[in-house]
């Protein structure tokens, strides 16, 4: 649609997945073996026919940027583009302050485009979206504002921003991580968590993040500023994600959403993955996921020596193009393109990195390693948590070790 322009909210820092974010970016971070998290948002707006979309970046973007760029062309004779756009300064010397900040601060791209809707997406989040029958909700509510919102045990919904909606899902009530979160209407066991994801109307839009801008006490935050401020004056509906349903999605996969926020929600997420029947279906064709990918050979497993245990193997796994599985074990494994695995080595539970290196004899057992790290032979990675540590690797609450980019592993 013409009137339409999306902007994805892709500068954060993403301080709870460090060491993964120390050099990317928090939606540059790689997913799934061959993806990036932001291609799954991007991919939604795609596969539901929207192509013009702005992304804005601003901490350690350079990868993101390449990301982008080289993986996503448009037709831009018909007024189509992915554009990524840097932080500018452009209204002071601040970077952006927060997400509506960031808006604020990029005004001219919605003046520029004038648009009648837009939507505002976050970057890191793990889910499929008909994002037309969110528009369509907005559409014939009247709204000047609907957020996408998912129903959560109302034990867990503290951890999210909670919102409490009249009968006709107007929203009347909205708070950050609430000590006693409302239930939703209906169902004393769930409330709704909002996804960070938004429809706008762009009037009211831009009068709210220009009013916003003034108020020196503000956090100039979507959440914590921009929504309050609107539900007194303006009408703001909710939309229930369990109700899309994209091309070739299964009822089980409906309303799947899963916050990637910190190492262990990273980890857990990818490990859904690999089961035999996971919840998300990234094998869907009729609703692909987009990313960049540069050419590389089909994934190699080699030597079947099963009287000297040398064999190539690959159980349970998510196996990318050009590695090589060379006579090593991989079990609940998923590696990125480029790894090699070598000789007697044996990986489990694990996630690996374009580029890594796994040597001869070497034990990996619930890790994450970045890219191009070298793993010696005969060396246990995810075994003594307490070693692990003094080596100056991650170790996460839930146990898993995470060494970060081209780290020097001493044999």
């Amino acid at each position: 649609m013409s009137d339409v322009l999306t902007m994805i909210l892709a500068g954060g820092e993403g301080k709870r997945m460090m060491p993964l974010t120390t050099h990317r970016a928090k939606p540059a971070v790689p997913f799934a073996g061959r993806y990036r998290l932001i291609d799954f948002v991007l991919s939604n707006f795609i596969n539901s026919g929207y192509y013009k979309i702005k992304v804005l970046t601003q901490y350690k973007s350079d990868s993101l940027n390449k990301h982008i760029m080289r993986g996503y062309r448009f037709n831009t004779q018909i007024g189509n583009y992915l554009e990524p756009v840097p932080a500018q300064q452009r209204t002071g010397l601040n970077w952006f302050l927060g997400s509506a900040d960031a808006m604020y601060q990029n005004i001219n791209i919605i003046t520029d485009e004038n648009p009648q809707y837009l939507f505002v997406f976050g970057a890191d989040h793990i889910f499929k979206m008909d994002v037309r029958q969110m528009l369509d909700y907005h559409i014939v509510k009247g709204a000047d504002c609907t957020i996408a919102a998912v129903p959560v045990p109302i034990e867990q919904a503290s951890s999210f921003g909670v919102m409490a909606v009249d009968h006709d899902w107007r929203l009347i009530d909205f708070e950050e991580k609430p000590a006693h979160p409302k239930p939703m209407p209906n169902d004393p066991t769930r409330a709704l968590a909002s996804m960070g994801n938004y429809v706008f109307s762009a009037t009211p839009l831009l009068d709210e993040i220009v009013r916003d801008s003034e108020n020196l006490e503000s956090v100039h935050d979507f959440g914590k500023s921009i929504i309050p401020a609107m539900m007194r004056t303006r009408k703001i509906f909710v939309y229930d994600f369990t109700k899309n349903l994209a091309p070739g999605m299964s009822e089980r996969e409906r309303g799947y959403w899963r916050d990637v926020g910190d190492l262990d929600s990273y980890y857990n997420t990818s490990m859904d993955l690999i089961s035999v029947h996971p919840v998300v279906d990234i094998h869907n064709r009729m609703w692909p996921i987009y990313t960049y990918s540069r050419h590389g050979p089909p994934a190699k497993f080699v030597f079947a020596d099963e009287k000297s245990r040398r064999i190539g193997i690959a159980t349970d796994s998510l196996v990318s193009e050009g590695c090589i599985v060379s006579g090593g074990h991989i079990d609940r494994t998923i590696l990125s393109p480029f790894v090699r695995i070598n000789s007697y080595a044996e990986v489990e539970g694990s996630i690996i990195f374009e580029g890594a290196d796994i040597g001869r004899h070497a034990r990996v057992r619930r890790a994450i390693i970045d890219k191009f790290v070298k793993v010696p032979p005969h060396t246990n990675i995810g075994f003594d948590p307490d070693l692990d540590r003094q080596r100056g690797f991650t170790v996460t609450p839930s146990g898993i070790t995470v060494i970060p980019k081209w780290t020097r592993i001493e044999a």
